[in-house]
This record gives C-alpha cells, sequence and structure tokens, in this order.
C-alpha cells in the first residue's frame, strides 16, 4: 500500500515545480536556518562528515555547498592499475552486465533500449551494441561528484530533456523507460579501452547538473536537445581528463550510467545488484590486460591528457545545435509491488 501511495506521487505531483523551488531553497544564505538543515539531513541520512575537507556543518553557506562538498585527498584513493577502470562515483550498483543488442536492463522485468537513452542518437548506440553497461544510484547521503573511470578525451556532450522521476529502486523497478525519459547529459569519450559514454541523470529535485569543463549545463530548462562536440586530443581547444578527476556533480542526488564497447572491459565478477560502490575502487578491467615482465618499458600514450580544473561557471561554452525535441512516451502507470523501499 505505501510504495503503491509513494508511484502515484510520482505521477501526481508536479516534479519540475518541486525541483525548482528544491534547487531555489538550496542556494539560498540562511545563516542558522541553513546549519539546521544541514544538521538535520546529516542526522536522519547518516552523512559522515569526517570524510570531508569541512567536516564543520557550519562552514558551509549554503545547502549546495554542502550537498557538492569535496572529500579529503585520502578519502577515495584510486586504484592505480592501468588496466582497470575505477567507479566513478560513492552509491550502489543498481544493475550492471551485458547490453544484449540495444537492450539494457534497468530492473527485473523492466528493459529499455540503448538508441533511446542516447537520444535516438543511432550512430552513438552502434558504439555500445553488444557492450556493457553499469548503473550506479547515488543515494542523498552520498558524495555526489562524479569522476572519470579512465583517461579519456571529450568528444561529445548532449543535453537531453525530460521528466524528473524519482530514480530509487522503488521506481526503478515500477515506471516503465525510466532513465532514458528523465532529464539527461550524455558524455563521450575517447578512451584507450575504446568509446566510453558516461551519462548523468537528473531526478525529482536534482537542481542542477554540472560539468567541469562547461558549468552548469542544466538548468535552464528549455525543452530542446542540445549537442556540443570537442576536437580530438592532439588539437587546440580538446578537453583530456585523467583517470579518477572530478567530471561533474549533481545538486542533490541521481544516477550515473556508464556505457562500454563490446570486448573491450570484463566488469568485476564481485559487483552485483546492489552491491555498494566506492569511488577509486575496481568497476572493470581491460580484456587485453597482460601482466608485464617486471623489467619491461612503460609505454606511454600517444596522447598524454592534460589535467582540466574544475570550474565553477562557464567561461565560454562551445556553440549548441539545437536537435529535436525528444518524443514523450504515454506509459500507464505501472503496477506497484509490495517491497518496501526508502524514496
Amino acid at each position: 500500500m505505501l510504495n503503491s501511495f509513494k508511484l502515484s506521487l510520482q505521477y501526481i505531483l508536479p516534479k519540475l515545480w518541486l525541483t525548482r523551488l528544491a534547487g531555489w531553497g538550496a542556494s539560498k544564505r540562511a545563516g542558522w536556518l541553513t546549519k539546521l538543515v544541514i544538521d538535520l539531513f546529516v542526522k536522519f541520512y547518516k552523512v559522515d562528515m569526517k570524510e570531508a575537507q569541512k567536516p564543520d556543518t557550519a562552514s558551509y553557506r549554503t545547502f549546495n555547498d554542502f550537498f557538492v562538498r569535496p572529500l579529503r585527498e585520502d578519502a577515495r584513493p584510486v586504484n592505480t592499475d592501468p588496466s582497470v577502470l575505477v567507479m566513478p562515483a560513492d552509491g550502489v550498483i543498481s544493475q550492471l552486465g551485458a547490453i544484449e543488442d540495444d537492450k539494457i536492463l534497468q530492473a527485473k522485468g523492466h528493459n529499455y533500449s540503448l538508441e533511446a537513452l542516447l537520444a535516438g542518437n543511432y550512430i552513438m548506440a552502434d558504439l555500445f551494441r553488444n557492450g556493457s553497461f553499469a548503473t550506479t544510484y547515488l543515494s542523498p547521503r552520498d558524495y555526489h561528484r562524479v569522476h572519470m573511470p579512465c583517461n579519456g578525451i571529450l568528444r561529445e556532450m548532449i543535453y537531453v530533456p525530460g521528466d524528473l522521476f524519482s530514480v530509487n529502486h522503488l521506481t526503478a523497478q515500477n515506471v516503465p523507460n525510466l532513465f532514458a525519459r528523465n532529464e539527461r547529459v550524455i558524455c563521450l569519450f575517447d578512451t584507450e579501452f575504446g568509446p566510453m559514454a558516461q551519462i548523468l541523470v537528473g531526478a525529482t529535485i536534482v537542481g542542477s547538473i554540472e560539468t567541469v569543463w562547461a558549468g552548469t549545463v542544466t538548468p535552464p530548462r528549455e525543452g530542446v536537445i542540445k549537442r556540443w562536440t570537442y576536437p580530438a586530443g592532439d588539437q587546440e581547444g580538446s578537453v583530456a581528463l585523467l583517470k579518477g578527476q572530478e567530471m561533474g556533480r549533481f545538486k542533490l542526488g541521481s544516477t550515473v550510467i556508464n556505457l562500454f564497447a563490446a570486448g573491450k572491459v570484463t566488469l568485476m565478477e564481485q559487483l552485483k545488484n546492489l552491491s555498494v560502490t566506492k569511488l577509486g575502487e575496481p568497476l572493470a578491467v581491460s580484456t587485453e590486460a597482460v601482466v608485464e615482465p617486471e623489467a619491461a618499458p612503460v609505454v606511454e600514450p600517444a596522447v598524454e591528457p592534460v589535467v582540466v580544473e574544475p570550474v565553477v561557471e562557464p567561461v565560454a561554452e562551445p556553440q549548441a545545435e539545437t536537435v529535436v525535441e525528444p518524443v514523450v512516451e504515454q506509459d500507464v502507470a505501472p503496477k506497484a509491488d509490495n517491497t518496501q523501499e526508502k524514496s
């Protein structure tokens, strides 16, 4: 009964207005009131403030400042094995596994289309057919900056407008095509492991999605798909990020989806549905990984990535190409199961 009520609210509540209200409130400086809200949040969600660079909640001017708080440098050591790709974020594995042609598993009994997730971009979808994926859910208590699983050269970014359903386990199990219908930012990278997509999915009360190279991508929410392209790594103006480096952040929690090309990486065997993830821990390993002799020389990559420092606001954006408005499919509210789930 409680789950049915929660699911009904997902279809009834004005999610966009709630999101705007949450974003407005989270950005306000309210002195003692801000500290009170942060303290209550920390207590309710059991946030470990000892990991933060600023453990004192009084040091945050706004709730957003607290929510995107940086961690201590030693809080998340990054696996240094060059054949290993690492977790992009703290959270929980929602699903992971093989992409079966064009189908990605959302939850038991629910698949969604790879092409729909990529906003109808069949050329990009072809890069990942029969590849592998990992979906990481970031709960409210988690660290909400997203990092690189490996070195990468940014080639394309696409903003896709959409719904703002919650992305917790209850909705993932009951709302069809959840990740292919929610607002999202798709980032395509060239890597030594082949093409990799890292997709930041919005949700109810996610005030904004930001990247380190463009600043705030959303809002504003203009209702049209936008696309930016970037030069290769050896050209002027390219964006190169290192393994473990921050690439984006959520202001309030959401989900990250990683896509990998067929035959390039193998997901770690110990990872299962609902596995807890920590930034920097192993996510996958190259299928071409070999054990080199101890005295073997180190082969440097052809293009050495250049570290891109995070920016608070974009200095300049590449010219956006407006494509087409996404088609919103009408779904009938699904029947909810009786499993209890935290919102």
